[in-house]
């Protein structure tokens, strides 16, 4: 798993990843509600410019095993961020505003790779460090559910696989 890249001053993530799936078939993870919430965030995203996205986010759909939300998370379930598309370009691009465009943009780049995807996640506009933070843990929280799901290696316990991300993120 390739480590996040972060530009303190710009408030901006990038991460990386090859992923074991040709670009349509990541497209598809990224644009298809019922692909989408088993990595991510369920939810109907109007595919064009401008169009909206409604990002519901249950977590119970990341884990292989039946894991229940930690306690400090269950506030999370079942919250609905709506969101716009910036740019797309099937199946290469998607931008999309984050928190309503508070926080910025998330930018999937997608590229051949071999028989794979490249995958460059930047996500830029987030002002504040600790929510910066935060959001990189769930990127890359998330991005490794995404590689488990395509490579037939799913994750079995998405909360462990946050903590250690939150480690990796935030040190200790």
């Amino acid at each position: 798993m390739d480590d996040v890249v972060s530009d303190d001053q710009g408030g901006m993530l990038r991460f990386e990843r090859v992923l074991d799936a040709p670009v349509e078939t990541v497209w598809a993870w990224l644009t298809e509600p019922e692909k989408r919430k088993l990595w991510f965030a369920d939810g109907p995203m109007d595919l064009h410019e401008g169009g909206a996205v409604e990002l519901v986010f249950d977590h119970d759909h990341l884990s292989e095993d039946d894991v229940p939300y930690p306690e400090d998370a269950i506030r999370w379930k079942g919250v609905t961020s709506r969101e716009r598309v910036v740019t797309i370009d099937p199946p290469r691009l998607l931008a999309m505003t984050w928190d309503g465009g508070k926080n910025g943009v998330a930018r999937f780049e997608l590229t051949p790779e071999g028989a794979g995807t490249r995958l460059v996640l930047t996500h830029t506009g987030i002002g504040d460090p600790g929510h910066r933070k935060g959001t990189a843990a769930g990127w890359r929280s998330h991005l490794a559910v995404l590689a488990g799901r395509l490579s037939g290696h799913p994750v079995r316990d998405f909360w462990k696989l946050h903590a250690e991300s939150m480690k990796a993120v935030f040190g200790g």
